[in-house]
């Protein structure tokens, strides 16, 4: 099995957004990830917090179709956990999902005994100002050179 890991999309208003749902049943489709559980979490404009399963979702069809009975792996804590974090008027999609992708190259790492002994997500924002400077820094020095 590969990494599995849960993912928090959050989006503004109280409706996921179509397109980042296709794209999370693009991936499944390619085999890069295998969706295991996922849930709808919406904070209303009031501050109320609810969820529901993706799979309630007739036009999401296709991106939760490998989800068994057994998932059930998220839950109410895991929404109100969640929910206390987004902005009134939004949404997050939870996703646990396996990475496929990495699935042999955690089992020889596993049977070497070891583990990932640390994640550091990184922000978009955060790639973006790095290609940005880069980008920025190249122009110079060519400039430079001139």
């Amino acid at each position: 099995m590969g990494p599995v890991e849960c993912l928090v999309l959050a989006f503004p208003g109280e409706r996921l957004k179509v397109a980042a749902v296709t794209a999370i049943a693009d991936l499944r489709r390619a085999g890069q990830v295998r969706l295991i559980d996922s849930l709808v979490v919406t904070k209303t404009a009031a501050g109320e917090v609810w969820s529901s399963e993706l799979v309630e979702y007739e036009e999401y069809e296709e991106a939760v179709a490998e989800i068994g009975p057994e998932a059930n792996l998220l839950g109410p804590e895991d929404a109100a956990e969640v929910g206390a974090t987004l902005e009134p008027d939004s949404c997050a999609l939870m996703l646990l999902v396996e990475h496929v992708w990495a699935a042999r190259a955690a089992e020889v790492i596993r049977e070497a005994d070891g583990y990932v002994a640390g994640r550091v997500p990184i922000p978009h924002a955060f790639v973006e100002q790095a290609r940005a400077a880069y980008r920025e820094a190249v122009a110079e020095a060519a400039s430079g050179r001139s």
